[in-house]
C-alpha cells in the first residue's frame, strides 16, 4: 500500500515542483518519524503524496494527515485529484481520519467541491497560520523597481541597518562559496548558528507571548531541510554579535518566511535588522526567478480572519505589507472521519494510554 522508500526524484516532484511544499520532503518525513509517525509516500495518477499516520492504541486503523498538500500544481482541480486518490489509499489501508490542509486559495471551486463530496469538514488549523501575506514577484522586474514599491519608511530603515554596519549572514547550501551581493559567507557551522538562532526565537516568544517547541524537535529538522536545500538561513550581525535571525524555505515557485526573531535588548539599536533580512529575502527570491515572496502568516488567534487595528498582530502584519504584500487567504485545513466509531474511540484511547 506504501512505499517504505521514496524514489530518488521525490522532491523534485513534490517539493521543486510549482505549488510544492517543503512539508511533502524526505526531510519532513524523516523528521516526523522520529516523533512516532508512519510516512507514506504515495504514487496517485495525479502525483506523489506524501501523508503520515499514528496507529491507535490496541485498536485496527488510526488517523492520517497530508502535510501541507496534496502540493498543487498551481490549480485546484490537481489538488482535489490528488485528496481523492490519497484518501481512497488511506481508507483502503484502514484509517479512520484524514486531515489535510493544502495552500489552496480560498473560494477555488474545483478544491471546494471535491472536499464537499467526499465528506471533509473544516478543523482548526494544524500548523501555525491559515492565510498568509504575499508578495507577488516579477523576476524580470530587477532588484531596483522591487525596492521602489516597497513603503519609504520601511526603505529608509532598511538603508539605516545597511549604513550601521549590520551584515547578513547566509547559511543555504546552494550558496556554495558565493553567498552573493549583500550577504556575507558563514563563519561558524550551521548547526552553532542555528541554536543560536533558536535560543532568539526563544526570547522573541517569550516577548511577544507565544510558546516554541523543544530544541530538539526542531533542530534536527532545520540541519536536514538546510542540508537538502529546503532551508536558508539569515544572521544579522553586527561586529560579529548576532541580533537577528530568519529561517525560510525554498519550495515550488516561492521562498516562505517560516520564523523570524531578534534580541529584544538590540531592538532601539538597530531597528531596522528585521526590515533588512526581509529584503533580502526578497533579493534572493528575485535572483532565484520566484514569483512569490510568503511573507508569512499573521492570522488573529482563534479568529484566522485579516488583522484589524487593536489586534495583537496589527503591527506585524502592517510591516508585511510595507513590502508590498496583499493578504492571501486560503481554504484551511479539513478532515475527513471514516470510521466515525474507530475514531471515537481511537481518539479516546490515543489520550489516555502512554505511547
Amino acid at each position: 500500500m506504501r512505499a517504505a522508500t521514496p524514489p530518488a526524484d521525490w522532491d523534485a516532484r513534490t517539493v521543486n515542483r510549482p505549488g510544492g511544499h517543503v512539508y511533502q520532503s524526505v526531510a519532513w518525513a524523516t523528521h516526523r518519524s522520529r516523533a512516532g509517525w508512519t510516512p507514506w509516500f504515495l504514487e496517485t495518477d495525479p502525483g506523489p503524496v506524501l501523508a503520515l499516520s499514528r496507529r491507535w492504541p490496541w485498536l485496527p486503523g488510526g488517523s492520517a494527515y497530508i502535510p501541507r498538500g496534496p502540493a498543487p500544481p498551481g490549480h485546484g482541480d490537481v489538488a482535489a485529484a490528488s485528496l481523492e486518490a490519497a484518501t481512497e489509499r488511506l481508507d483502503d489501508a484502514g484509517m479512520d481520519v484524514v486531515a489535510a490542509d493544502a495552500e489552496v486559495p480560498a473560494g477555488d471551486g474545483a478544491y471546494a467541491a471535491t472536499l464537499e463530496r467526499l465528506g471533509f469538514r473544516p478543523i482548526e488549523e494544524i500548523q501555525p497560520s491559515r492565510h498568509r501575506v504575499s508578495l507577488a514577484l516579477d523576476p524580470g522586474m530587477g532588484e531596483e523597481h522591487a525596492f521602489a514599491g516597497i513603503a519609504k519608511s520601511t526603505r529608509q530603515r532598511i538603508h539605516q541597518a545597511e549604513s550601521s554596519g549590520i551584515e547578513v549572514v547566509r547559511y543555504d547550501a546552494a550558496a556554495s562559496t558565493d553567498p552573493g551581493a549583500g550577504f556575507v559567507m558563514p563563519v561558524d557551522d550551521a548547526h552553532t548558528a542555528l541554536g543560536r538562532f533558536y535560543d532568539l526565537l526563544l526570547g522573541t516568544g517569550r516577548q511577544r507571548g507565544f510558546r516554541f517547541g523543544p530544541r530538539a524537535a526542531f533542530m534536527p529538522w532545520w540541519q536536514d531541510a538546510l542540508a537538502a536545500g529546503h532551508l536558508v538561513h539569515f544572521e544579522a550581525r553586527v561586529q560579529g554579535v548576532p541580533i537577528a535571525g530568519l529561517i525560510l524555505y525554498r519550495h515550488g515557485e516561492r521562498l516562505s518566511t517560516a520564523h523570524a526573531a531578534d534580541d529584544a535588548a538590540t531592538r532601539d539599536e538597530h531597528r531596522g535588522a528585521g526590515h533588512l533580512l526581509r529584503w533580502r529575502a526578497i533579493q534572493l527570491a528575485l535572483r532565484e526567478n520566484r514569483t512569490e515572496m510568503d511573507l508569512g502568516g499573521v492570522d488573529v488567534a482563534g479568529a484566522r480572519r485579516e488583522p484589524r487595528e487593536g489586534d495583537s498582530t496589527w503591527g506585524l502584519y502592517r510591516h508585511k505589507l510595507s513590502f508590498g504584500g496583499r493578504w492571501l487567504e486560503l481554504a484551511g485545513a479539513h478532515e475527513r472521519v471514516i470510521r466515525p466509531w474507530r475514531y471515537a474511540a481511537g481518539r479516546f484511547l490515543a489520550r489516555v494510554v502512554p505511547r
